[in-house]
């Protein structure tokens, strides 16, 4: 299996740099202290769920009887929903109600950043169902173990990104922010298509039949 793909894809959709303007506006009132808190519960969170879904996601596939072929036609669909989003410069894991529901949360008391930061906006439904076709792909116990590492590897990009976010947010503008995201959405609408037709080949041979010819 080539595991650059699901790197490429996972980063593609965490895509913290397009996290960035709801981050700050979170955490604008934050203190120093406060902040960097929220930096590392965010970056943990992250790479926790891709750990976690790298590591039981099939056997979680498996208890609801779901088949993998159906999972990913239905992730590659999700991907690809993901990847419009993104086209139009939103994050992959947004809602609109996202900005309101974690303005409430942050009013309220209550920590930002697992929800919204790390579920929906970094992680959520299109991350795991990433994580999930890709296990099921491995062969060896090491592949698998290659993928819940990149759970490491969104951490601290996801811990990097957030750290600089001042920087970064004054150095390429809310232009450039537009533009990084619908460059990741191009990546990985291309990735979610061919998710999709692998998925629909083992649904209907035929299909893969006549692509041969």
């Amino acid at each position: 299996m080539d595991l650059l793909k699901p790197l490429i894809a996972l980063l593609a959709i965490v895509n913290p740099v397009g996290v960035l303007p709801f981050f700050i506006h979170f955490t604008q009132a934050f203190s120093p202290a406060q902040r960097r808190q929220t930096i590392r519960v965010s970056a943990l969170a992250a790479g926790l769920v891709v750990a976690v879904s790298a590591l039981a996601g099939t056997k979680i596939i498996a208890f609801f009887g779901i088949s993998i072929a159906s999972f990913q036609v239905g992730g590659g669909t999700l991907l690809l929903i993901s990847a419009l989003q993104m086209l139009n410069a939103q994050p992959a894991e947004s809602k609109p109600s996202d900005a309101t529901e974690g303005r409430e949360k942050a009013e309220a008391g209550a920590s930002i950043a697992v929800v919204p930061l790390t579920i929906p906006l970094l992680t959520g439904p299109a991350t795991i169902s990433t994580m999930v076709i890709y296990a099921e792909r491995t062969r060896h116990w090491w592949e698998q173990a290659v993928l819940v590492g990149y759970g490491l590897v969104v951490a601290l990009v996801t811990f990097a990104v957030f750290t600089l976010s001042g920087r970064i947010a004054r150095f390429i503008g809310r232009t450039g922010i537009n533009v990084m995201t619908r460059l990741m959405g191009l990546i990985l609408a291309a990735l979610a298509v061919e998710i999709m037709a692998d998925g629909l080949s083992q649904l209907f041979p035929v299909l893969q039949t006549r692509l041969v010819r």
